[in-house]
């Protein structure tokens, strides 16, 4: 368990790129930050009700045995800020997995508002008493602000992956969002927590690949829409998504979980051209490599590979970045699930 624990460390720093935040800055600055992040927390709102639960078999029309999906993580992926339950993130990914794979989707969501990656273990293992055949999991934006060291973090989002992957479950992680795009956290906390953000997010990529899973990175991939349509894209609080934000989130994730369900693993022996690990856009890459540009470019998915039947190189284990085109689905797509018809 030690040797292990050392390994996550290391991961997590390596993938920590770019120094030691507020460590190095002046007592000044430290103070403006302080200052912020206190003002930060007055502005936003504490939670005062749970998010829907929208727990239950969707595409009830369709035939087959159901797929079974567990959504974990914080509030993210429960959905809080959202007004009915067809309107959380678990419901649009579970809703868009029956659509694209034409089979009944029976959904449980476990996540906790306000969790930090010490509280996956747990949800893990309620999680796998309900025989899911994937895991969707976001996780990281509250280790940010409570400014949890990130190899705690990794080790307990590590754990929480290998024991799904052990159990034969899927595992698509939505890695750390980009907390600067939130509208209360103004510079410069903002820059400091986009850059925290991304050190999380490009660990998280790692130690998620290392252990079996998938990652797709979320970043800033709303922080556009936020920014242009705010009464949109933000429930009331402004800082957690509205339905129309985390039906966004969700048709990111969508094709990574559609994939990992449906794709078989890459043939061993089957050699990709080195010329692939140096194009700008999706290819072959160090794990490492990989990390760094996916948590720079939000939408995209890293998974492992290999090269040459191998799958790792001198540089570490080979990983592949993919930008997948998603195809977006309606609002009513994310509907409310069949209860009636739930699965056992």
């Amino acid at each position: 368990m030690k040797l292990q624990s050392e390994r996550v460390k290391r991961i997590a720093t390596a993938a920590a790129v770019g120094g030691g935040g507020v460590a190095g800055a002046g007592v000044l600055f430290y103070g403006l930050v302080l200052g912020q992040a206190l003002l930060a927390r007055k502005t936003i709102p504490q939670v005062v009700s749970p998010p829907p639960r929208a727990d239950g078999l969707f595409g009830a029309d369709f035939g087959g045995e159901p797929v079974r999906l567990v959504v974990l993580g914080d509030s993210s992926a429960a959905g809080y800020g959202a007004e009915g339950p067809s309107e959380t993130f678990a419901a649009a990914v579970a809703a868009g997995l029956a659509e694209q794979l034409r089979r009944p989707v029976w959904m449980r969501c476990l996540a906790v508002v306000g969790a930090e990656s010490k509280g996956l273990p747990p949800q893990t293992e309620v999680a796998l008493r309900q025989r899911p055949d994937i895991a969707v999991i976001c996780i990281g934006g509250n280790d940010v602000t409570h400014r949890v060291s990130i190899p705690i973090a990794i080790r307990h989002l590590v754990h929480s992956v290998r024991m799904l992957r052990e159990a034969g479950v899927e595992v698509v992680v939505g890695t750390c969002p980009d907390l600067g795009t939130i509208r209360p956290i103004q510079p410069p906390l903002r820059w400091l927590a986009r850059h925290w953000s991304r050190q999380m997010a490009t660990a998280q990529t790692i130690a998620v690949v290392e252990a079996g899973g998938r990652t797709v990175s979320l970043g800033d991939l709303l922080g556009e829409l936020f920014y242009s349509e705010p009464d949109r894209m933000f429930s009331l609080d402004r800082f957690h998504p509205s339905g129309a934000g985390y039906l966004a989130a969700a048709q990111a994730v969508l094709p990574t979980a559609v994939a990992a369900l449906t794709e078989p693993p890459q043939p061993a022996g089957v050699p990709v051209p080195a010329d692939v690990a140096l194009t700008a856009g999706e290819g072959v890459r160090t794990l490492p490599q990989a990390a760094v540009e996916a948590a720079h470019s939000p939408g995209t998915e890293v998974s492992a590979a290999q090269v040459a039947g191998h799958d790792r190189g001198p540089g570490g284990r080979w990983a592949q970045l993919r930008r997948r085109v998603w195809h977006r689905l309606p609002q009513q797509s994310a509907r409310t699930p069949d209860r009636t018809a739930e699965a056992a």
